[in-house]
This record gives structure tokens, C-alpha cells and sequence, in this order.
């Protein structure tokens, strides 16, 4: 175990953007994982990665409302804990009316000559590496979010998956939301004029979200792979609470930025055109939940975004979350000169817009927004912890499959999920450190003064 963990470290190692002579086939799966060329007709075969609440609650029924039309199917559930496995082949063939193999690990799954593709679901900072796993086994994906939470993975899974010009869809379900598409579209057109703010929240009172102490009274250390789910972290000694609840202890999650600011961050970049922020300054701590956890359960972070070579232009972003108390919900606020967009209401409105009586002494007009819905149809956001199948899901794993047989661009590409990824590492940075944090272009880096930030 020990020597095939090495090698994998050093293939992540080798496999960054500007790296010497590492291909994607220097990853250790048979020939027969390439054989495989799906045609237009054919089933297309797919592998569960990670056998969980969110995979059982919410992307097994997604996938499910749309693979008898779109011809796919399950025919594996691989996962590092037996249990998980276990469970996750019965319930899997429970819903699809077949049997499916279990499979002890990935490197297992990737030996099965009829694998397509595969659906992601593990802990967060397994996302990039189990992603280069499935592009390099000529698996197209489907990639829970947060992508990266370190360089290092960010600029390896976006060389990983460029190079194998595979079909990979992060789980951003935002960008196949119906609202969010025509804010992107009203933005975009020039109609709401410079954006000059964002007011972001992700508010829940949930003592419980993330525990799982049941499960980790009950895990026996005989099975599960720790030295697996390690992978490219430092090693570390087994502890059953970050195995099962990782989301709450860094370096195996960041939590809040990670797991809710991903989500809202990513439509800054997609409506703006804008890659990742100039800088972020952040500040929080675990002011309520102190069971143990490492990261934080109340976080603020202040975003600057514009040009690079334009410190002149831009706009600010706020964005905030808090564990213990849930007034406000999850609001994602546009704000321009002549109004606001509210998403989570589906609404353009004039609302602290600029009025003909306040615009002579800048020697203006008045420029008030219309009051109009965004879509005919909302598609909001979910925050409890069990979206069951929610709408935005739904929608963006069909763009997937869809995706998977047309070849084209799904809604949220690798480019997304790699630009999301430096904001939640600018995030970390500014948090952990309490300073402000910054992003090198030409490295590629996270910088904190003169500093990369590093785990």
C-alpha cells in the first residue's frame, strides 16, 4: 500500500500545468480501459464513485429520472468503506432493477473492460485526483463540487482532463437553472449595466449538518482503506470522525467556502466573464458548533473582482454564512447602478436604482431598471440537507448525459470548476492566515504577500 500511495502522490506531482513528460496514460489501468468507443445508439455504462447520502438523496434519483431515455445505465458502485459498498450495490439495484458489481476500490472499477463513465461523489478533496483517475481510464464525469481545494489539484485535473478531451460536467447545478441562465443573459447583454456589488449568503441552523456520529461510533478501522481516502494529503493517523465527517476538518475540507460559497462564487465568474477574484480578505470562527471541528461555523469573505491591468474598474463581493442561525436563507443579490437582480426571488427590479431627482449632479439621466421576472420558470436553489432529486440537479445531470452522447460543452465545464476552485483557495488562504490573499497569473498560484499558500 504503501508504495502504490507513493507513486500516485508523484503522478500528481508531475502532472501540473507546465510539467515535464507526464501523459495521462502513465496512470497504472489496463489497455482494456480505452478499448471502449461508445456509439450513438449504444448503452452508456456508468460507475458510481462514493456511495453516500448526497449520491443515494440526490444524484441517484436525477440520474435515474432520465437514463431509460437517454440509455444509460449503472453497472458499478465502487467505494473504500464496506458498508458503503454494500449498501450502495443493494440500494443502486434496488432502484435499476439489475445487479451491478461492487467494487473494493477505483482501481477496480477502472478494470472493467465496459465502463463509460463514471459519477463522482467522494469527499471534497478527493474530487481532482478521483477525476484524473476517470479521464485517464477514458471516462467522461460527472464531478461533485468543490473541484480543487489546492493548486496543486486545480492545475493537475485541468491538464488531466484538457489532455483527454473527455466529456466532464462539475456539479455547479446552478448554470442549468432557468433563472440563473436568463441573469446570466440579462447581465451579459449590457441591459443591467456595470455590476457594482454582490451581496452572497448561505444561512442554516442545523446543529447536526456534517455529523455522523452514529456512523463513526460504529466504523471499524478494519474497514476502510484510510491510506485510500489519505490519498495526495500529508499522512495522517486514522480518525474515524474525518473519515465520516471531513467536511468538517481541514485539509480534507475547507466546509463553508467548499461546500456552499463554490456554488455562488461560480455565478460571479459565469455572468461577469470573469476568471477569480483580484483579492480576498476573510474573517470567521467557530463561535457555536465547538464539538471538535477545525473549520470555521460562522465565515465572511470580501471579494474584489475586475481587470487585472484596470485597478479602476471592478466590483465588490460579500459573501457570508453561518451554521447557527438560518434568518436570511440563501440570497444571491446583483446590484448595479439602476437597480438589482435577486435570483432567489426571480426578479429585476429598480429597487435603490438611481431616480432623475439624485442624477443631475453627476450629469446623468436616470437609468431605473424595469420591474420583471427573470424566467418563466424559477429554478431555486435547495438549502436543507436533503435535496431529494432537487430541480437544479435534475437539470444539469440530463446537460450531462446529453452532453456525454452529442460530445458538446456541458452547462459547467473543467474551466469552471478550475476558476471556482481559485476562489475557494483565495478564500482559504485570506482565512487561515489573516491576510489578504492574491492570485499570480503567470505561476498560477495563490499568494499571501510574497508567499505561495500552501497546506
Amino acid at each position: 500500500m504503501k508504495n502504490k500511495d507513493t507513486s500516485r502522490r508523484e503522478f500528481l506531482k508531475k502532472a501540473a500545468l507546465g510539467s515535464a513528460g507526464i501523459t495521462i496514460g502513465a496512470m497504472s489501468f489496463p489497455a482494456s480501459s480505452y478499448a471502449r468507443i461508445v456509439g450513438a445508439n449504444d448503452r452508456v455504462n456508468v460507475g458510481i464513485v462514493g456511495f453516500a447520502d448526497r449520491t443515494k438523496d440526490t444524484l441517484l434519483p436525477c440520474f435515474t429520472g432520465a437514463s431509460k431515455e437517454l440509455n444509460f445505465d449503472i453497472i458499478a458502485v465502487s467505494d473504500i468503506w464496506k458498508k458503503r459498498r454494500e449498501e450502495g450495490k443493494s440500494y443502486i439495484e434496488g432502484k435499476i432493477g439489475h445487479k451491478i458489481k461492487a467494487c473494493l476500490n477505483n482501481d477496480e472499477l477502472y478494470k472493467m473492460k465496459d465502463l463509460d463513465a463514471v459519477v463522482i461523489a467522494t469527499a471534497d478533496f478527493q474530487h481532482a485526483y478521483h477525476a484524473i483517475e476517470a479521464v485517464s481510464a477514458n471516462c467522461d464525469v460527472y464531478c461533485e463540487k468543490p473541484f480543487a481545494e489546492t493548486m496543486s489539484d486545480a492545475r493537475n485535473v485541468l491538464k488531466a482532463v484538457k489532455d483527454s478531451q473527455k466529456i466532464v460536467q462539475i456539479g455547479t447545478q446552478r448554470r442549468s437553472g432557468t433563472n440563473y441562465n436568463a441573469a446570466a443573459e440579462f447581465i451579459q447583454s449590457g441591459k443591467f449595466g456595470p455590476v457594482t456589488m454582490v451581496e452572497m449568503t448561505w444561512n442554516v441552523n442545523q446543529p447536526g449538518r456534517w455529523r455522523r456520529p452514529a456512523l463513526v461510533k460504529n466504523l471499524n478501522r478494519s474497514d476502510v482503506d484510510w491510506e485510500r481516502f489519505v490519498v495526495s494529503r500529508p499522512a495522517d493517523t486514522y480518525d474515524p470522525r474525518k473519515f465520516l465527517e471531513y467536511r468538517l476538518f481541514w485539509p480534507y475540507s475547507s466546509g463553508i467556502p467548499g461546500q456552499w460559497m463554490t456554488h455562488q462564487i461560480d455565478t460571479v465568474h459565469w455572468f461577469s466573464g470573469l476568471k477569480h477574484p483580484r483579492s480576498v480578505v476573510a474573517n470567521g470562527g467557530i463561535y457555536q458548533w465547538k464539538d471538535g471541528r477545525s473549520n470555521a461555523d460562522t465565515l465572511t469573505a470580501v471579494f474584489d473582482y475586475g481587470p487585472s491591468d484596470d485597478p479602476s474598474s471592478g466590483f465588490q463581493v460579500v459573501y457570508s454564512s453561518r451554521f447557527h442561525n438560518s434568518a436570511g436563507g440563501t440570497k444571491e443579490l446583483y446590484y448595479s447602478n439602476g437597480g438589482m437582480i435577486d435570483i432567489d426571488q426571480n426578479k429585476v427590479t429598480p429597487t435603490g436604482g438611481m431616480k432623475a431627482n439624485e442624477a443631475g449632479a453627476m450629469q446623468m439621466e436616470a437609468n431605473l431598471l424595469p420591474e420583471m421576472e427573470l424566467a418563466s420558470k424559477s429554478m431555486k436553489a435547495e438549502t436543507g440537507s436533503n435535496t431529494g432529486g432537487d430541480v437544479l440537479t435534475n437539470a444539469h445531470m440530463r446537460n450531462w448525459m446529453e452532453c456525454v452522447r452529442s460530445r458538446k460543452t456541458p452547462n459547467a465545464p473543467v474551466e469552471a470548476g478550475y476558476y471556482h476552485s481559485i476562489a475557494l483557495i483565495m478564500t482559504n488562504a485570506a482565512y487561515r492566515t489573516g491576510e489578504k490573499a492574491t492570485f499570480n497569473e503567470a505561476t498560477q498560484e495563490v499568494m499571501v504577500g510574497n508567499k505561495v499558500f500552501t497546506i
